[in-house]
């Protein structure tokens, strides 16, 4: 959708500075109109006329921020008239510029109030609700996705400390068994001794027997 912005200058007043300064907005020297806005807001800080032309000399020089830091100066509401109905339009345009589709709807339904007629105002109306949902729509899936991986992350984490202590408990385990077999009672082991010294026993008799037969055998080839 284009958005038809329109932000004339404001209508003449008494003020030097802001007629000054509405002559050079006319003619696209935003800079230099600026600070004959600036001037004039020095000598009289209420003025609606200074306030409104230099929103939109920053606005035209793409300074949103600005522009509507200076629209905000403003602590009396704005008549309601087409004067103030083009004071609620240009905030709608700078509240679209900056994104902050609910503001915009709102200004711009007072530009509406004031002038029904204002067809370009009500089609910024409606496209700031359109990017409103649709704004509310993205953050809610951004939403839903960050609770999914969150989520997921927390799955993940589980199963690695379930993993984890899944293999923290076969070692326990394993080295109960290993610690198990490594105790021996003191019975065990001169049991066990028992068993050795009765192994090497049974060993040296077959020895000695060996000998004692190859002797005999020696002996019985002498004889011979």
């Amino acid at each position: 959708m284009m958005l038809l912005v329109a932000l004339p200058s404001f209508a003449q007043t008494d003020k030097r500075e802001v007629r000054r300064g509405n002559r050079k907005f006319d003619k696209h020297n935003y800079k230099e109109a600026e600070l004959d806005y600036r001037r004039a807001l020095v000598k009289d800080s209420t003025s609606f006329a200074a306030i409104y032309d230099l929103a939109s000399a920053l606005y035209k020089q793409k300074d949103y921020e600005g522009a509507g830091s200076v629209l905000a100066r403003r602590e009396e509401a704005p008549p309601m008239d087409l004067d103030g109905a083009k004071y609620y339009f240009n905030a709608g345009d700078i509240a679209l510029q900056k994104k902050d589709y609910a503001t915009a709807m709102k200004v711009f339904k007072q530009t509406l109030l004031i002038d029904p007629g204002d067809l370009e105002a009500k089609d910024n109306y409606i496209y700031a609700k359109k990017m409103l949902e649709n704004q509310q729509q993205n953050q809610d899936q951004q939403n839903q996705n960050q609770n999914q991986q969150n989520q997921d992350q927390q799955d993940q984490q589980q199963d690695q400390q379930q993993n984890q202590d899944q293999n923290q408990n076969q070692q326990d385990q394993q080295q109960q068994n290993q610690d198990q077999q490594q105790k021996i009672s003191p019975q065990q082991a001169q049991q066990m001794l028992q068993a050795i010294q009765a192994k090497e026993k049974e060993t040296q008799d077959k020895v000695e027997k060996a000998k004692a037969l190859k002797a005999q055998s020696r002996q019985k080839e002498k004889n011979w």
